[in-house]
């Protein structure tokens, strides 16, 4: 790809930009200034490690995957009005194309574990239903567990208010009076909280723990991130 196609696909910049930094100096690769943007490259996964913008090393190019610990507060759409996810991310990031997106949502008031990605193959096999990916949340429950809700989410047949299909199997755990662990391999519409309002309850606090072998790093703290590392996607999926 085109040196000058890259950057600009990357947020850094339109073509004529990118041929000015080219031109003074700032576009280096494998320690030689790379005046000439025109030049194509091949794209390859060590590129970030041979390529400098400005003196930082070049952002990953596309293909990637972020680990993301959402704070609470924060949404995963680009319209609604507020924090947006995206916004802890840096600025020029906006503009990749292709776009970052998460993979599945939060809503606004549920934490943890979030994955985004500009590679749309990994979006569909960690979404698609086919997949039965489990998704572990940790619940906090505004009144005490009546003991029978692992029987009715275990059985498979319990049918949310506004729909017809019923839901597939879920695991729960119970670790207190208010507090449970559950596992559901679907990603229907805010679907623990109706899970656990179904059983006559209300769901005060929602934490995503896990996302198939996938667990949020206990040195992730809420409102940061990272490159997803060698063999993350893969525990994904495990």
């Amino acid at each position: 790809m085109r040196v000058d196609k890259l950057l600009g696909s990357l947020g850094y910049g339109s073509r004529t930009e990118m041929a000015r930094m080219g031109k003074a100096g700032g576009i280096v690769l494998d320690g030689v200034d790379l005046t000439d943007v025109s030049k194509r490259i091949p794209i390859t996964p060590d590129l970030s490690s041979r390529m400098e913008i400005d003196g930082r090393p070049l952002d990953p190019p596309p293909g990637m995957a972020l680990i993301l610990n959402k704070p609470l507060g924060m949404t995963c759409s680009r319209k609604e009005d507020g924090a947006l996810v995206y916004d802890v991310l840096p600025d020029r990031w906006r503009r990749r194309d292709p776009a970052i997106s998460t993979i599945g949502r939060l809503d606004k008031q549920t934490t943890g574990l979030l994955l985004l990605t500009d590679d749309g193959d990994l979006l569909h096999r960690v979404i698609s239903p086919k997949r039965h990916v489990a998704k572990v949340y940790r619940a906090t429950l505004a009144r005490p567990l009546a003991g029978t809700e692992q029987a009715l989410f275990a059985a498979g047949g319990l049918v949310l208010e506004g729909e017809d299909k019923p839901l597939a199997p879920a695991e729960l755990e119970v670790l207190g009076p208010t507090e449970a662990r559950l596992t559901v391999t679907e990603g229907r519409y805010h679907m623990v909280r109706r899970m656990f309002a179904a059983a006559g309850n209300h769901v005060e606090g929602l934490h995503r723990e896990r996302i198939g072998g996938l667990a949020l790093p206990d040195d992730l703290a809420p409102g940061q991130w990272r490159l997803m590392m060698p063999g993350e996607v893969d525990l994904i999926f495990a």
